[in-house]
C-alpha cells in the first residue's frame, strides 16, 4: 500500500491487514557521469514498491534528501546535516507510530556511514520511547553487496559502480547515460579534506563497464527476498 495513492478510508482500513512500514530515504547525490542524481532514491522506492506486491506493507513516501559528505563538493549533490536527517526521522517515525504502525524499516538507498548513523541514532531513541516498537534500520547496499555476491564482479563495489549502475540499468534504464569508468575514491586515511573532488574526481567507486541490466534484475530479487525475510522476521518475533 502505497500511502501517498491512498484515501484517508484506504488508509483506515490497511491497518487493519498490517502494521508495518517501510520508509525510503534516499538522497540527491552525484553518481558518476551516467547516473541520475536520484539513484538512491529510485532503488529504495523501486524495493518498496515491490515489496508492497508481495505482501501487506505500507510504504510511506520517500525522503529525497541525505547526509551526503564525501560527495558534498561534487556537482548536483544536495546534502543535510545530521541533525536535521535525524530530527526528521524521528518525526516521521513519531507520526507514523501514532497511526498506527508498530513495525518500521527504515530502509535507505544511500550507503552513507553519516547519514546511516543518523538513522540508527533516530531509531534507537524511538526504541527507548515505545515498547511496543519494532524498528529495523538497514540499507540497500549492504543487502545488495550481501546477497548478490555470486554475482557482483567488482570486489569492494560501491557507489555509482556494478551494483548500482546495474540496478538503474533493469529498473530505469532511460536514465542512464553511457556507462561511466572505473574509479576507487584516494581519500587520505583518517584526514578530513577540503577539497573531496582532488582525490575522487569523477565521483566512481566500482567498475560501471561491468554492469548490465541482466544482473540489476537478479540483485533486486534477492534484495527483496531479503528484506521480504526481515519483514516477516520484524512482524512475527520480539526484540
Amino acid at each position: 500500500m502505497i500511502i501517498e495513492e491512498l484515501t484517508m478510508d484506504e488508509f483506515e482500513a490497511g491497518l487493519e491487514r498490517t502494521r508495518t512500514v517501510l520508509i525510503p530515504f534516499g538522497a540527491t547525490e552525484e553518481h558518476g557521469t551516467h547516473l541520475p542524481l536520484a539513484t538512491d532514491t529510485l532503488q529504495a522506492v523501486e524495493i518498496g514498491r515491490r515489496l508492497a506486491e508481495r505482501r501487506p506493507v505500507f510504504i510511506a513516501p520517500p525522503i529525497h534528501y541525505g547526509v551526503c559528505r564525501s560527495s558534498s563538493d561534487h556537482p548536483g549533490t544536495i546534502t543535510i546535516r545530521t541533525e536535521t536527517l535525524k530530527a526528521l526521522a524521528l518525526d516521521l517515525v513519531e507520526s507514523l507510530y501514532r497511526q498506527g504502525m508498530r513495525n518500521v524499516i527504515m530502509l535507505s538507498g544511500h550507503a552513507g556511514g553519516t547519514h546511516n548513523a543518523a538513522l540508527l541514532d533516530a531509531g534507537e531513541e524511538m526504541l527507548r520511547r515505545h515498547p511496543e516498537l519494532k524498528l529495523a534500520v538497514l540499507t540497500e547496499y549492504v543487502l545488495a553487496a550481501g546477497e548478490g555476491k555470486g554475482i557482483i564482479e567488482t570486489e569492494g563495489d560501491s557507489h555509482a559502480g556494478e551494483i548500482e549502475t546495474s540496478r538503474i540499468l533493469h529498473s530505469h534504464p532511460h536514465l542512464v547515460k553511457g556507462r561511466g569508468e572505473r574509479e576507487f575514491p584516494s581519500f587520505p586515511a583518517g584526514i578530513l579534506v577540503r577539497d573531496k573532488r582532488r582525490y575522487w574526481p569523477g565521483g566512481v567507486w566500482g567498475d560501471p563497464t561491468k554492469a548490465s541490466a541482466e544482473k540489476g534484475a537478479r540483485i533486486e530479487e534477492v534484495v527483496l527476498a531479503a528484506l521480504e525475510k526481515l519483514v516477516a522476521r520484524l512482524e512475527k518475533e520480539e526484540f
